[in-house]
């Protein structure tokens, strides 16, 4: 008989394809080769809300009625995570999102359970006045706790208090899921941004740094390609044209291809991400894919877990753009040490990163978990 495991986050593919989306639809791919059935219910903005199947798994998405303080709501999720956990022999969770903790104690299902914890709660400081003492309950109550990097379990005060039952997975990409970009779109951004350019990858947020790119950026003609699009975008173009910069490049949301192709083309990977909401980075392991070297701020999470200072790349004070732009200097006056640090990246990825590494001990984790539920 086949396991079976649930997972549960606020969202998921094909709605969204953030770090933690791109997390569990790695893994409900990959485990369907070890015999794992997967669910995966979220919240969705959709009015046809329901249940549709992708990549050899089920993704249920239920209506999204409240957002408050970056938390989604939605009373239909009970009743749904009820439903489909009773079918489940493992429930996974992933941390954070405090209604997620409020479904597990309201639903009192009764099944073998493992959290992803991805990130501390950062910016919500007053809130998690509040919310801490259903925070540490909950993570309690779970049989399992993994990190995403060895550098976030020793940096975060949350995890250590649960260390006994906390292991590492570091996060993994398949590379089989980038498939080469054509000739025409690699010649049009070559003649676009030219021989030699920054690029960065991402959500606009405000942690990801971008406001420190920008200054760094000034005084120097070293071109950056910023792909994404997010909440603080409009801002981010203003500063450009308030510090009257030439040199930078908002693409928005491209098609895949185009990502793609700017990853092949690109110097470097920037990631100024100087808070740690960003736990991880994978735009950063997209980075050392492709064989790029790297540069990021030492946060205490995982970015400094890809990125290995000197080696793969540069990792530089966080909120400091002078400290940045040297970076940038360094890297475009020694392309050869660049392109020497990149080969590093890529051999690490190999090593480390790939989706099969990640893949493999979630999925003895989940049969571990389910047979000593079997015993108990």
């Amino acid at each position: 008989m086949r396991l079976r495991v649930l997972h549960f986050y606020k969202t998921a593919f094909p709605d969204s394809m953030g770090g933690t989306e791109q997390v569990i639809n790695q893994l409900a791919k990959g485990c369907n080769d070890y015999g794992i059935t997967t669910d995966v219910l979220s919240l969705t903005s959709e009015r046809a809300a329901g249940s549709i199947e992708l990549d050899g798994y089920t993704a249920h998405r239920v209506r999204r009625q409240l957002q408050i303080a970056s938390t989604d709501f939605s009373l239909a999720a009970f009743r749904s995570f009820a439903k489909l956990a009773a079918k489940a022999d493992v429930i996974h969770y992933h941390f954070p999102w405090p209604f997620m903790d409020v479904v597990h104690f309201a639903t009192r299902v009764n099944k073998p359970s493992i959290v992803t914890y991805h990130s501390d709660i950062i910016r919500q400081k007053h809130l998690l006045k509040l919310y801490r003492p259903l925070r540490q309950w909950f993570l309690a109550s779970v049989d399992h706790i993994v990190a995403t990097s060895p550098n976030y379990l020793a940096t975060s005060d949350v995890l250590t208090k649960f260390a006994d039952k906390v292991s590492v997975i570091p996060i993994g990409i398949d590379k089989t899921a980038y498939p080469p970009a054509s000739a025409q779109r690699l010649r049009y951004w070559r003649e676009r941004l030219g021989k030699q350019f920054f690029l960065f990858v991402g959500v606009l947020r405000y942690y990801k740094g971008l406001h420190l790119l920008l200054e760094a950026a000034q005084g120097n003609a070293y071109p950056v390609a910023i792909v994404g699009a997010g909440p603080i975008e409009r801002e981010l173009k203003a500063r450009a044209r308030q510090l009257g910069l030439k040199n930078i490049y908002f693409l928005g949301f491209l098609p895949e291809e185009d990502k793609i192709a700017l990853l092949t083309l690109c110097l470097a990977v920037v990631f100024p991400s100087h808070l740690r909401s960003e736990a991880f980075g994978i735009s950063l392991l997209e980075g050392a894919m492709f064989g790029k070297p790297m540069i990021s701020s030492e946060i205490g999470t995982g970015t400094s877990y890809i990125n290995i200072a000197n080696e793969t790349g540069l990792v530089v004070p966080p909120g400091n753009p002078d400290a940045l732009r040297c970076a940038m200097r360094f890297l475009w006056e020694q392309p050869g040490q660049a392109a020497a640090m990149g080969r590093v990246a890529e051999a690490r990825y190999w090593q480390h990163f790939t989706a099969a590494k990640m893949v493999k001990p979630y999925a003895a984790l989940y049969e571990n978990l389910a047979q000593r539920a079997t015993k108990a």
